[in-house]
């Protein structure tokens, strides 16, 4: 199809306040540009994100804001100038539906780092008209062509969906660091990040460790594939873990101490957080200096990369453990996936919608 000058009427949910919760939404997509990729939506991903960007819990959310940055659907429709995707393909969107593209980051591939701030795929600024992005919790979107990512016949639907986030995010730290056989990876938290982050670290041949403060994830994560799970309030064990782990890649979604598991550390060891946006506790320096470690942290990754997980993930058959829920379920989902009530990710079935 050519490129239409004509609005699409959408659905979706949206919250209207910080204290609305989720509810019916009715809005428009904007007609096609010459590089634009019409998608009806299948499935959505549920993100810890949109639960914090529902209820303005970093202070920035513009109202009404449709959440959703894990979206996989089909090609309904595309621009004049559209080459890579066709009407009927399977596709997906992650959390970036532009950027610059002529930064130095943009150039390498690192789209989510744009020094001109990437466009978020909801929440976040049209860079050609100023409009706010609305994400996918609703049955359809527009999107530039180049974030437009190929889904792979491999893996289902409702399976691609978390990897647009909860995967990319955790592949993204691992690949940099360059996990692979003979690695030793520490996971802090099991939940939607961290167990995509064993199954990939373990794909990847690295040796594997759930760290947790009980023993009752055990056996969740040696199903995963993790080798051991380290209990972090067990003193002893962890003193006598210290300096074994070439990377403690943390997905703690919440404000905690990090001290213990910088002391995990190798020499040259990082400690990568990608599950905490927020003020860090204060640490002692000499947990630093005394091992050349590093605490850092990574932002999902780029088109290419995201691209690259994909293909992975069809390659090694790894598909995260998700529950496929209702759109009217949303609320209630919110609420379970506070409490850690889910494993590991929710899907929303747009058919529901």
């Amino acid at each position: 199809m050519t490129a239409s000058t004509n609005e699409y009427p959408a659905k979706g949910y949206a919250a209207t306040a910080p204290d609305s919760g989720m509810a019916p939404f009715n809005f428009t997509r904007r007609g096609l540009r010459e590089d634009d990729v019409l998608i009806d939506i299948s499935h959505c991903g549920i993100c810890h994100s949109d639960l914090h960007s529902a209820r303005n819990d970093w202070g920035r959310t513009v109202y009404p804001v449709v959440p959703g940055h894990e979206i996989v659907g089909h090609v309904a429709a595309v621009g004049d100038k559209v080459t890579a995707h066709k009407p009927g393909d399977r596709v997906a969107i992650g959390c970036m539906v532009d950027s610059c593209m002529e930064c130095d980051p943009c150039k390498a591939g690192l789209e989510q780092y744009c020094k001109n701030g990437m466009t978020g795929t909801y929440n976040g600024k049209d860079r050609r008209d100023g409009s706010v992005t609305f994400g996918g919790y609703s049955n359809k979107i527009v999107a530039r062509e180049e974030f437009v990512i190929r889904v792979p016949d491999a893996l289902s639907m409702a399976n691609a969906a978390p990897l647009l986030c909860a995967g990319i995010t955790t592949y993204s730290p691992l690949r940099h660091w360059k996990v692979g056989p003979g690695s030793k990876v520490a996971v802090a938290g099991l939940g939607g990040l961290g167990h995509m982050g064993v199954k990939f670290a373990a794909a990847m041949g690295a040796d594997v460790t759930v760290l947790s403060r009980t023993e009752a994830k055990r056996a969740d994560a040696l199903a995963l594939g993790a080798k051991d799970l380290l209990i972090t309030t067990n003193k002893e064990a962890m003193k006598a873990s210290a300096g074994t782990f070439d990377i403690v890649l943390d997905t703690i979604p919440v404000r905690h101490e990090v001290a213990p598991y910088v002391q995990l550390l190798k020499i040259d060891g990082a400690l990568v957080i990608v599950g905490m946006i927020d003020m860090m506790p204060e640490i002692h320096t000499g947990l630093l200096l005394m091992g050349r470690r590093v605490i850092t942290g990574s932002g999902i990754g780029g088109i290419g990369e995201t691209q690259q997980m994909l293909e992975f993930c069809a390659a090694h058959g790894i598909t995260p453990e998700i529950e496929t829920i209702a759109m009217d379920e949303v609320n209630h989902a919110f609420d379970r996936m506070e409490a850690s009530d889910v494993k590991y990710r929710f899907v929303i079935d747009m058919e529901t919608l």
